[in-house]
């Protein structure tokens, strides 16, 4: 079957409960990932159908990277903004605070708002992967035949893109003018 039709309809989505027990039903391999969310971050978004696709590892031209779909979903579910774009992007759209943390560089919600921001994608978000040894020559052909609000690289095209890439930057542009979190 085509990875199109795997990812846009999947036979089975798995939520936060499912995929962080171990053993993990997510696999240790290479593959290409998809977000569904019962309720939406934004109220220009619908509900129940996918909104965002990643994959692991990113491009390597050295092959040293240790990133996989297990990886990666839980850096997405339970990680935090400064590691997970689409933990960065969900939490913008949800309104949480981002603050630069440790020497300044790097940016999170905080202990309270990553808290918050994996609670909500526990109680709403849902993920589905397929295992490819090269995800990344799917990964510009889902962007571009897929409708994928949170996706912005290689995106310009969605409709959301430029809504997206705007309430970003005004969080990140909040967070340098606020005192560095511990």
């Amino acid at each position: 079957m085509e990875a199109t039709t795997l990812i846009s309809r999947p036979d089975q989505l798995w939520s936060a409960q499912e995929v962080l027990v171990r053993p993990s039903p997510v696999p240790a391999a290479a593959g290409v990932y998809g977000w569904y969310f019962e309720r939406p971050p934004h109220p220009d978004l619908a509900a129940g159908r996918l909104l965002y696709v990643g994959i692991a590892p990113r491009y390597m031209a050295n092959r040293t990277s240790t990133q996989n779909l297990r990886k990666r979903v839980r850096d997405h579910y339970r990680g935090n903004a400064a590691r997970s774009t689409l933990r960065l992007t969900l939490g913008c759209l949800l309104g949480l605070d981002l603050r630069r943390v440790g020497s300044g560089k790097r940016m999170t919600f905080g202990k309270a708002g990553e808290a918050t921001l994996s609670q909500w994608m526990a109680d709403n978000a849902q993920v589905c992967w397929i295992e490819r040894s090269e995800p990344w020559e799917l990964e510009a052909q889902l962007i571009s035949e897929l409708d994928l609000p949170l996706n912005l690289d290689q995106n310009r095209h969605n409709t959301f893109h430029s809504r997206l890439k705007e309430l970003r930057a005004q969080a990140r542009q909040r967070a340098r003018e606020l005192p560095i979190s511990s």
